[in-house]
């Protein structure tokens, strides 16, 4: 069963927000970008954004996200062989250096030490092979466009991804509240086991200082990938998420794409966690039917003038018994034949089976126990 729903925007809205580039065409000068909103997912601006092409050190976004989802904090990080002497961007691990999960992810996202990469990965997964196959399983998982070989970025064949495939992995990352926090730290200093002096490091990117509202993200640049980066700001009730790949002027680029998504859309709640949604037929039950509210607050980003539709997607009829709470459907959000928000729906109501279903289903679970 599919409806459509009414939805009532706010006229204050309307009136008091005036869009700045919205009868603008918008590009950069990048080989590929994409913006999103990072709670509904909704694509607010792409370019070229589902070509695969190397990532560099944007990398390390997924190396960081699998770390903490499989590792804690406080855990001891030992620098084997492979580690020590990585070429490229490093903390200048020596062999059988130690520190803390927590430190190595510092080296890793502030000053995108490919060492820290390598010790990471052998810690969590014992080989950096096995650690690679996660990160693939992870970005499959987030259905991100997305093939690594290695969990720095440093060139090697068939290590590429989307620029859309790094921003949904970036809006997965920004759930972690250990990476956002780790992703957004300017300054920090960490031990150096054998020196005078700590590690002193420094975020490299620029947006944490230069743009009003930036929350995390992470650079890149080989001479194949060329400048490359994932980042992510918050103004109000949004969340933006942007990713260029192959971009020379890629802070100016990220800052334009922030303003022209600042600038050109605001959030919208169209429904409340809780509200009604219908019905729906139940057969087979002491009820006919089972009432439908909204699982989650359904909301997106639109444009003042925006036309677009809610349509409630669920079966025609459901068999009892159903709970309340349990999932039945889901509301999507559309614009020109497009889906850009999907929330899901619960049902409000338990409906029990009728006494004769009730009675038949147990003469029949009886019998099946009987047969085994």
């Amino acid at each position: 069963m599919r409806r459509v729903l009414p939805v009532l925007l706010t006229i204050i809205m309307l009136l008091q927000w005036t869009p700045c580039r919205a009868d603008v065409e918008f590009t950069v000068a990048a080989k590929a970008a994409v913006l999103i909103e990072a709670e509904s997912g909704r694509i607010l601006f792409a370019q070229n954004a589902n070509e695969m092409l190397p990532m560099a050190s944007t990398t390390k976004i997924m190396t960081c996200l699998v770390a903490l989802e499989n590792s804690k904090l406080d855990e001891k990080v030992t620098a084997g062989p492979n580690a020590h002497g990585v070429t490229g961007t490093s903390i200048y691990l020596s062999e059988g250096e130690t520190l803390t999960m927590e430190q190595m992810l510092y080296g890793l996202m502030l000053r995108s030490g490919n060492d820290a990469s390598v010790a990471i990965a052998e810690h969590v997964a014992g080989s950096v092979d096995e650690f690679v196959d996660m990160m693939n399983a992870r970005a499959k998982e987030l259905d991100a466009d997305a093939n690594f070989v290695n969990p720095h970025g440093l060139p090697a064949d068939g290590h590429k991804a989307s620029a859309l495939g790094m921003a949904l992995i970036m809006r997965e990352c920004l759930k972690n509240e250990n990476f956002a926090r780790i992703s957004a730290t300017k300054e920090k200093v960490i031990p150096w086991e054998g020196n005078e002096y700590s590690r002193f490091l420094q975020n490299k990117n620029r947006l944490l200082t230069s743009y009003e509202g930036a929350t995390g993200g992470k650079t890149g640049y080989t001479s194949a990938a060329g400048r490359c980066l994932v980042f992510s700001a918050q103004r109000d009730d949004m969340t933006l998420i942007g990713c260029v790949l192959n971009c020379s002027t890629w802070f100016d680029t990220a800052e334009a794409m922030l303003d022209y998504g600042f600038e050109n859309y605001a959030m919208l709640t169209a429904y409340k966690e809780g509200e009604a949604a219908g019905k729906i037929t139940v057969t087979g039950g002491r009820k006919r039917s089972a009432g439908l509210q909204f699982g989650r607050d359904m909301r997106f980003p639109v444009k003042p003038d925006e036309k677009y539709e809610i349509i409630i997607d669920v079966p025609d009829s459901v068999a009892a018994p159903v709970a309340a709470g349990n999932r039945a459907g889901r509301a999507v959000a559309r614009s020109d034949g497009v889906v850009f928000c999907q929330t899901p729906l619960v049902y409000s109501d338990t409906v029990y089976q009728s006494g004769m279903e009730a009675a038949l289903g147990q003469v029949i679970d009886g019998w099946l126990l009987i047969m085994r």
